[in-house]
């Protein structure tokens, strides 16, 4: 006898959740010869009926409102991909564990800000809440973590994981413009959020790296513990002289437990050219695994749009279609630990860009505040004269992020400084 097949309600019926149904539709019976069961569309729901969404949706039951989706009788999977890190999301999500049924979302919001609940909520209920969809687009890392390297101490994860950041940062480098003229083209070809700070502020980038960090190191969901720094502050001026001293400029996350605790960071950071995160172009995503018995693994992919995100959410479907059932976070929510949360210590290099003053003995102040402050210089160089000015390009050896603070603070007492300085850090990728 056949099984029964997999059926789902599906909350939102924007570019994912069309690009959902169209994946079902389309490819039903692939579906089918792999899991061994059909996946159908019971029921939907969104804000408007009446619109043209360029997708049949006739066969399916409607709901306006997807709480009552939720507890309907006739799925077992509910399909959260609406957005939003409260109200309706939140709210029907809730509704479906309480219902009995299994979750699957593309939402890293309500899962940054409510993940630790939501899943003990779904542990307690006997059901999962999958989110593949929810970080990195079509990359399929969360899969990779607690699947793939499940027999892996995970030592660090990194990445971009924002196109639209990385789309910025990479045309201001190719055709020389300035970040406020590359945002605002961002802004017409649509790949900015209706908040444009959840994008270029990192905090977007932010709640998918709080994400990898719990599944790789076994902690609770911390993105209030996440350094956030956006790319609002990166000139093309830091971007050319980076890339002449063998650097790019990236909205870099990273995560490592350390002996002081859990460091979280979404900065920009320089990485050499010839990396493989310098050498990722236009709206890409990259994310950077690195295990004890795996060593370093690295994915690239799309991190947004209709086929990309919508493959993730079929990736978990399928998978609950073959009964397949991991813990939200790759262990019981319940043995998740608490992470003590360390600002970032790991020594690393440093650019430093400052403008000062054509004098004699300028250079060698600045020189002195950094030996003083235990920070040696790898590189230097000199960019011709502006006036009375004399533009200065740094590169340090690895130095602690303290030291490099207190040798910033100590620059404004020489007297020779024009302007504050820049100070980005040099990930080692």
């Amino acid at each position: 006898m056949p099984a029964a097949p997999l059926r789902l309600g599906l909350a939102g019926l924007g570019t994912v959740g069309i690009g959902v149904v169209k994946i079902v539709q389309a490819e039903a019976d692939l579906i089918a010869a792999r899991t061994g069961r059909r996946v159908v569309i019971t029921a939907v729901s969104a804000r408007d009926r009446s619109k043209n969404r360029d997708a049949d949706l006739s066969g399916y039951a409607w709901e306006a409102d997807p709480v009552a989706l939720a507890r309907r009788d006739d799925i077992d999977v509910f399909v959260e991909v609406m957005g939003g890190h409260d109200g309706p999301a939140k709210a029907s999500t809730e509704a479906a564990i309480a219902a009995g049924k299994d979750v699957v979302t593309a939402n890293k919001a309500l899962l940054a800000h409510h993940g630790q609940a939501l899943a003990e909520a779904a542990e307690a209920a006997g059901r999962v809440i999958r989110f593949e969809a929810a970080v990195a687009g079509g990359i399929p890392v969360i899969k990779v973590l607690t699947e793939g390297l499940a027999g892996n101490r995970i030592k660090r994860v990194m990445g971009v994981m924002n196109g639209t950041c990385n789309y910025i940062l990479t045309r201001m480098q190719s055709a020389g413009l300035p970040y406020d003229q590359v945002f605002e083209e961002a802004r017409q070809l649509g790949y900015l959020e209706a908040d444009p700070n959840l994008d270029v502020g990192g905090i977007d980038a932010g709640h998918k790296l709080s994400l990898l960090a719990a599944i790789a190191f076994g902690t609770r969901v911390s993105f209030d513990q996440v350094e956030l720094e956006g790319i609002g502050s990166v000139s093309i001026d830091d971007i050319r002289l980076a890339e002449d001293m063998g650097y790019r400029i990236k909205l870099l996350g990273v995560a490592q437990m350390t002996g002081r605790g859990l460091e979280q960071r979404m900065t920009p950071c320089l990485v050499p050219i010839a990396s493989p995160l310098g050498q990722l172009q236009g709206g890409t995503n990259m994310v950077v695994l690195e295990g004890d018995s795996v060593g370093q693994i690295v994915m690239r992919g799309a991190g947004a749009g209709m086929g990309p995100t919508a493959s993730a959410v079929m990736g978990d479907v399928i998978d609950l279609a073959r009964g397949l059932r991991i813990a939200t976070f790759g262990i019981p929510a319940s043995a998740l630990v608490e992470a003590q949360p360390a600002r970032a210590a790991t020594p690393a290099p440093y650019y430093l860009r400052m403008t000062l003053l054509d004098k004699p003995g300028a250079l060698a102040k600045i020189a002195t505040c950094l030996g003083d402050a235990g920070v040696s210089i790898d590189q230097m160089r000199q960019y011709g004269h502006e006036g009375a000015k004399a533009p200065v390009l740094i590169v340090t050896h690895k130095a602690a992020p303290d030291d490099v603070a207190h040798a910033l603070t100590r620059f404004a007492a020489t007297g020779v400084l024009v302007g504050d300085p820049v100070a980005i850090r040099i990930e080692e990728v």
